[in-house]
């Protein structure tokens, strides 16, 4: 959901890649009818997992899982942790309130971003 949320909300500043620790391998039927519901993108969406390459060439990972990651990775300077639960196999109106928890964190993520970038240029 994370990605979607960041593609049409904040693509000014955001080039999501949404990847997992323990990627289920698809995208839950849930994860989309949540998006649809609210008019955000499904398309391209793919279930993957975090690479050495990924993370040598981002600008920042933002672990949305709460989890520490522990995976030999050498700079985690970049790193933000949000502790957001995860919705698979809970019920619609779970998944609506994670939808609502990212949007609202990725709307703070976003302006000061923003805020970040009118400053340094």
């Amino acid at each position: 959901m994370a990605e979607s949320i960041a593609r049409r909300d904040a693509a000014d500043v955001i080039e999501p890649f949404s990847v997992g620790l323990l990627p289920l391998g698809h995208i839950p039927p849930l994860t989309t009818a949540t998006l649809q519901k609210y008019g955000y993108p499904v398309d391209g969406l793919q279930s993957k997992g975090v690479t050495r390459e990924l993370w040598e060439n981002s600008d920042l990972f933002v672990n949305i899982s709460g989890e520490t990651i522990e995976m030999g990775f050498p700079d985690a300077s970049d790193l933000e942790v949000w502790d957001v639960a995860d919705p698979f196999g809970t019920d619609a109106s779970f998944y609506e309130r994670i939808f609502t928890e990212l949007r609202d964190r990725i709307t703070v993520l976003a302006a000061r971003l923003r805020e970040r970038n009118s400053n340094s240029g």
